[in-house]
């Protein structure tokens, strides 16, 4: 049994009246006749008891109405999910974030799309520094990425969500840990903690640009996995590193002091970026949660 032939048969069964169910149907009563006549061959049963004055069903076709109405509405369930998705009230978005420095921006943007368009799954993917989420976004397994970029190919396109503060990360114990701020000159004798960067890596090259104006070239004594980890190392002794205030709002690690920096050149703009011409609705909706969010 198609939906036709089920709208067709729930109108008979509901009206037990052929010329009734017709115009209900707004077609003629013999197209509708052989329709009935068409499901009774393919079930090889009677449906209908039929006489002059009288319309019945067969108990074979009460036992098909329940069926016939399901059917119908697993009809009307589609041709709506359908629609929800062409108007992006539906999907599924994958969103990459780096770690502690974008958790507000990623929290934000997911409460706020939870609320507006609860039947848009975000699903979040961690630990994706810059240059790992732009070849993820590029790449097609992320449909959006938070982060920090110098330089972004040309099919991949950008919003700024917020501009951020460098701090200087020192041990608690260091001899600039009271300091107002630093200069970066002051720090060219220090041993650096650092996180994975790349050439787009606004963090990174930030970095590079800053301790070259301090006139030194620093010397890296650790790559770290994330800031959390970066930071007990800072804690530990092992050297300084540059963070970001928003690392500064969501870490806490006992034996680190945060100092901001003293260069004008000290901030940085956290920005959202997808491909070009994505045409995945859920995408679009999202994005108008990010405008509302972090308007221009």
């Amino acid at each position: 049994m198609d939906v036709e032939q089920a709208r067709a048969f729930i109108a008979v069964a509901e009206e037990l009246h052929f010329g009734h169910a017709a115009d209900r149907l707004n077609m003629t009563q013999p197209p509708l006749s052989r329709m009935i006549k068409q499901l009774e061959r393919t079930y090889k049963t009677q449906l209908f008891e039929r006489s002059t004055r009288h319309v019945s069903l067969t108990p074979t076709g009460a036992a098909l109405l329940g069926p016939a109405r399901a059917l119908i509405d697993a009809a009307r369930a589609a041709d709506a999910a359908v629609l929800d998705a062409g108007r992006g009230v539906t999907g599924h978005v994958r969103l990459g974030f780096a770690g502690a420095s974008t958790h507000t921006a990623v929290g934000d943007i997911v409460r706020r799309c939870a609320g507006r368009f609860p039947d848009i799954r975000v699903d979040l993917h961690s630990s994706q520094f810059s240059q790992q989420g732009l070849e993820n976004v590029h790449g097609g397994s992320l449909d959006m990425a938070i982060g920090r970029w110098d330089f972004l190919p040309a099919d991949i396109e950008r919003k700024v969500i917020t501009r951020e503060e460098l701090f200087v990360a020192l041990p608690s114990s260091h001899r600039l840990a009271d300091r107002a701020s630093v200069s970066m000159s002051e720090l060219a004798e220090e041993s650096w903690m650092v996180l994975p960067g790349g050439f787009s890596s606004a963090l990174i090259n930030r970095f590079n640009v800053l301790a070259k104006q301090g006139g030194f070239v620093p010397t890296i004594r650790t790559i770290a996995l994330d800031s959390w980890t970066m930071l007990v190392l800072v804690g530990a002794g092992m050297g300084v590193a540059v963070t970001l205030d928003s690392v500064v709002d969501n870490v806490t690690e006992p034996n680190v002091t945060f100092v901001p920096l003293a260069e004008n050149n000290r901030f940085i703009d956290l920005q959202i970026i997808w491909r070009t011409g994505d045409n995945n609705p859920a995408l679009r909706s999202v994005l108008e949660v990010v405008d509302e969010v972090y308007p221009s």
